[in-house]
């Protein structure tokens, strides 16, 4: 299978792909970055080192979307890592806190960048069984899908709004779900706090340098599991995305390419830059533009539009300190719930793997840490031997 061939001219991006460039960009922006405050600050970030994570996650999978598609002439589509984020905001706060969780990120980020330059750790990634790997996701998830229905003996007058908003705009399109919550949470809120000060914030989001910490703990609580999750929801489902609609870039190249960003954009704040999955079939389908040559300015033209989100993000994670407790909480969970039962229809198809994917699901979310170490790796290895023992031959 090979990609398409260049475009005879460079020109202008035609009008198609910049508006659905434009709506990739809000979708991916606006429906997962409650995630990544959750996650962020449960890794024990700062005000400050929050909105230079959400900035800098941002810039980098639009750059990277950017170069990726102009190099290869490709619809590569690029996200930040919002299983990812998932998974960081049940996790417990490393000890050293943000500095060392930094540390853990740029290791994921390392795994990555050798997945793509060194074809077994890819493989290893890989070989997961897809039914562990959907049940681990579900099991980060469902703690977090939970906050909506918490939250609302406490706050009735934001959830409800909240849900109903999520509930109608997901009616009328599926991709408007999160944004429309989103919306609504932001009347919600400036009804309830007001609008951050501008002067006080800055227009634009200044970042902030943390110097990784690495400690083989950390390394293995969440390096490794940020690494895992991320490339068998986001990276290995891209690249067959973009296969499936026509499109054979380097597999190796892009994970580089995404690895490289992690690493960089680490140190700022961001958790993980990967392949996107929902986002690129935006890019890479019909929907995009008719010529196949062309749809590669809808990933660019999305790139762009993170970038731009990116430089304000400190006024979007101000505008989400403003929100009473829980509100934030209850949004993320809101934001997740498709996910969450993708990864639960996927990690229980197979009847013969479900005794494995429900070990895998409840340790994972019991929220459990033996020697340092999180529940999501322990419900992994716990789940990996039930699976090698159900289907080993009597």
């Amino acid at each position: 299978m090979t990609g398409p061939t260049k475009p005879p001219h460079a020109g202008f991006p035609p009008a198609q792909t910049v508006a659905t460039g434009l709506v990739v960009a809000i979708v991916g922006f606006f429906s997962s970055f409650p995630i990544v405050l959750q996650g962020v600050y449960a890794m024990g970030a700062t005000d400050a080192q929050a909105a230079s994570a959400l900035m800098m996650a941002a810039i980098a999978m639009g750059l990277t979307a950017i170069g990726l598609a102009l190099w290869f002439r490709a619809p590569i589509s690029v996200a930040w890592s919002t299983p990812g984020a998932a998974l960081l905001a049940v996790l417990a706060v490393p000890e050293g806190g943000f500095a060392v969780a930094i540390g853990a990120f740029v290791f994921a980020g390392l795994l990555c960048l050798l997945a793509g330059l060194w074809r077994p750790i890819g493989r290893f990634a890989a070989n997961i069984p897809p039914a562990l790997a959907q049940a681990m996701l579900a099991g980060v998830l469902l703690p977090i899908c939970l906050a909506p229905a918490r939250a609302l003996p406490e706050i009735p007058q934001f959830v409800i709004p909240i849900f109903l908003a999520w509930l109608l705009a997901g009616w009328w399109n599926r991709l408007a779900a999160v944004p429309g919550a989103v919306a609504m949470t932001a009347v919600l809120v400036a009804w309830w706090g007001g609008v951050p000060d501008v002067a006080m914030t800055g227009l634009i989001t200044v970042p902030v340098w943390t110097t990784p910490q690495f400690t083989l703990a950390s390394a293995i609580s969440i390096g490794v599991p940020l690494f895992i999750v991320t490339m068998a929801t986001q990276n290995i489902p891209g690249i067959a995305i973009l296969r499936s609609n026509g499109f054979a870039p380097p597999a190796g190249s892009m994970l580089a390419g995404v690895g490289a960003a992690s690493i960089i954009s680490a140190p700022f704040g961001a958790h993980s830059t990967c392949l996107a999955a929902i986002t690129s079939a935006m890019c890479a389908g019909e929907e995009s533009h008719a010529d196949p040559a062309l749809r590669f300015w809808s990933a660019v033209v999305a790139g762009v539009g993170y970038c731009l989100f990116g430089l304000f993000a400190g006024l979007v994670t101000a505008f989400a300190a403003l929100a009473p407790p829980m509100v934030v909480a209850s949004l993320a969970g809101l934001a997740l719930m498709a996910v969450l039962a993708n990864a639960a229809q996927a990690a229980f198809t197979q009847a013969a793997d479900r005794d494995a994917a429900v070990v895998t699901l409840l340790i994972t979310a019991s929220g459990i840490t033996l020697f340092g170490i999180g529940s999501p790796v322990w419900g992994l290895l716990a789940g990996a031997v039930v699976y090698l023992v159900r289907r080993a031959p009597h």
